[in-house]
């Protein structure tokens, strides 16, 4: 399908001579000054690129860029300019024109530049498509399940979404911290900015300090070019400093004089470079733990502490599991290609009887592993993980005594309990002489 241009020029003979030169290749409509091409604008919503000469009476280019801009299409625009006017032209690259070319117009420059534009266009289409479709995605997934905690937490998260305040998210191992710094992410005016992870755990001291701050071309052996760290990449979104508790000292100076004033410099740079940059953190340490034994500076951890987010263990939210557990058997199902309808109540008591130490991480992978295990469009004890299964069975060995010996002892200790040590008593409980007693407490050592 071909596509659409406006090509705005106050000058006949220019504008005439366009739309000949590109009606093969486009849909072409025309205009003599910026209020009718508004007016086009208005009216048709299939315009691709507007192609616009800068001097004209009543609403020139730059007013016109302006206006298109305020419409939010992402329609670029290529401005026609003449050699005197360059400068206002270079002022109108810095609003936001794709490009400008010089009069009189070299039509095959014109038609390289115009491609140029219209891919520029669908990559940036495409991009903000695969944002929209990555934020929605965290949308539906939030967190699942329905306590008390869970539903104060994305209340929170809904409260700090729509600023820009520095957010410290603490919790176990696996209790969805990075999930809940998505969702602030992709709910924030910055959420359209790049959204930039680190882990502070998986980085050796100097490789940390490079990866955040970036380093100039020489600084270290074997910087061979000047390389942006994350603090850059992440200039107009968010950075996300997971494992925060393990950043070193020398480092965590650097962080906390961003945290001021949004100021660093490379490693062996002397420019300082200024971003605008959210910071959510993370950390299963117990960071004020940290603050005593001084491994972390206690004014880096108020500055992060901004607002703080509590993730409770799984062990502590266990009314959610069955919410969880549904959840994930549609989701792996769909990824798996299964048709699985259910749990049988047995699987699902085994699940809700495991304390999951590695939280909702590890109650996932149990459920995709189930998913992947099962026979039939049902879930049942045997496509359950085998370290489930082994539990179970322990569990069942331990709540019955291994042999008769065992439930007699366990009945007289029991019967001297009851008695509280009186055994002529607990002979009478238990039905036996008291020298029958004494004679079982010697010979299963509880004598005394």
């Amino acid at each position: 399908m071909k596509k659409s241009i406006l090509i705005v020029d106050d000058d006949k003979t220019t504008r005439e001579a366009v739309v000949n030169a590109l009606s093969h290749d486009y849909i072409t409509h025309s205009a003599s000054n910026g209020q009718k091409a508004m007016n086009i604008l208005n009216e048709n919503e299939d315009i691709d690129i507007v192609l616009t000469d800068l001097m004209m009476p009543e609403m020139d280019g730059i007013e016109l860029l302006e206006k298109i801009h305020s419409m939010k299409n992402n329609i670029p625009v290529i401005m026609i300019t003449g050699y005197s006017s360059i400068e206002s032209a270079v002022d109108a690259m810095r609003k936001g024109v794709y490009d400008y070319i010089t009069k009189p117009l070299d039509l095959n420059k014109l038609e390289i530049t115009i491609k140029n534009a219209l891919e520029a266009r669908r990559l940036k289409s495409e991009n903000i498509l695969l944002k929209q479709k990555f934020k929605e995605k965290f949308h539906d997934t939030t967190l699942v399940g329905n306590t008390k905690k869970i539903r104060e937490i994305m209340e929170l998260v809904n409260r700090i979404s729509s600023t820009k305040a520095t957010v410290l998210i603490q919790g176990e191992s696996g209790t969805g911290k990075e999930l809940v710094a998505n969702m602030i992410h992709y709910n924030s005016p910055v959420a359209e900015g790049p959204f930039i992870k680190v882990n502070c755990s998986a980085l050796a001291e100097g490789v940390l300090e490079s990866e955040l701050f970036g380093h100039e071309k020489g600084a270290f052996t074997g910087a061979f070019f000047t390389k942006k760290g994350r603090f850059e990449l992440a200039d107009g979104g968010t950075l996300f400093l997971d494992e925060i508790g393990d950043v070193p000292l020398f480092i965590q100076i650097k962080l906390l004089r961003f945290l001021q004033g949004g100021e660093f410099e490379r490693v062996g740079g002397t420019k300082t470079i200024k971003v605008d940059v959210r910071i959510i953190s993370a950390a299963n340490k117990n960071l004020e733990g940290l603050v005593m034994e001084e491994k972390l500076r206690e004014d880096l951890y108020y500055r992060l502490k901004v607002v703080t987010i509590d993730m409770p263990p799984l062990r502590e939210r266990k009314e959610d599991i069955p919410f969880i557990v549904d959840y994930h058997l549609k989701r792996f199902s769909e990824i798996h290609n299964k048709s699985i309808r259910d749990i049988s109540p047995e699987a699902m008591r085994i699940i809700d009887s495991y304390d999951w130490p590695g939280n909702i991480r590890e109650l996932m992978n149990c459920i995709e592993s189930a998913v992947v295990m099962a026979h039939d469009d049902h879930i049942d004890v045997k496509d359950l993980p085998p370290f489930l299964s082994l539990r179970q069975d322990k569990q069942k060995t331990d709540k019955f005594p291994k042999s008769f010996s065992e439930i007699e002892k366990k009945a007289i200790f029991d019967a001297l309990n009851s008695a509280e040590g009186n055994k002529v008593q607990a002979a009478k409980i238990l039905g036996i002489g008291l020298r029958t007693l004494y004679r079982k407490l010697e010979q299963y050592g509880l004598k005394g």
